[in-house]
């Protein structure tokens, strides 16, 4: 898990826009050695998210598998008719002393990050909205990605 924290307190949504726009911007901002974080403090977090993409699906024009006549017809032996009734998707990710949980994953290894790359110790403390990126280091794909807004630290 990567943490970007930009340095203004209303920096977030200009950080997301730089993410979304600019190509490699993730790849340039993720130290490849190690930091040494003196004090860290974020707050624990959760969130999950679902959805029904039927919908979504048939407006890309993906309806054969939604239709009750052909439906599934070519993949099954069966003549009875087989087809998608709905689609769902559902997304949990939940940070706390414990460590990370994604869907009912834990992920054992976390790196955290400020949005600038220092040198030497640095002190991590989210006390102002960031953004928090899951990432498959190897291929560099993102996994999740999520906005804090009101980080309020007890």
């Amino acid at each position: 898990m990567y943490i970007f924290l930009p340095d203004a307190n209303d920096g977030l949504s200009a950080l997301v826009e730089k993410v979304g726009s600019e190509s490699g911007f993730l790849k340039r901002h993720i130290p490849s050695e190690k930091l040494i974080v003196g004090e860290f403090r974020i707050q624990k977090f959760k969130f999950d998210y679902g959805i029904e993409v039927k919908q979504a699906l048939q407006k890309l024009e993906l309806v054969l598998p939604f239709d009750p006549i052909v439906g599934l017809r070519e993949m099954v032996n069966d003549h009875k008719p087989l087809c998608v009734s709905n689609i769902f998707h559902k997304s949990f990710i939940e940070i706390d002393e414990k460590g990370t949980q994604v869907c009912a994953e834990t992920v054992a290894s976390l790196a955290f990050i400020s949005y600038k790359v220092q040198r030497g110790r640095i002190d991590f403390v989210a006390d102002h909205p960031f953004l928090f990126v899951i990432r498959e280091n190897t291929t560099g794909i993102v996994q999740f990605m999520g906005q804090v807004f009101n980080p309020s630290l007890k």
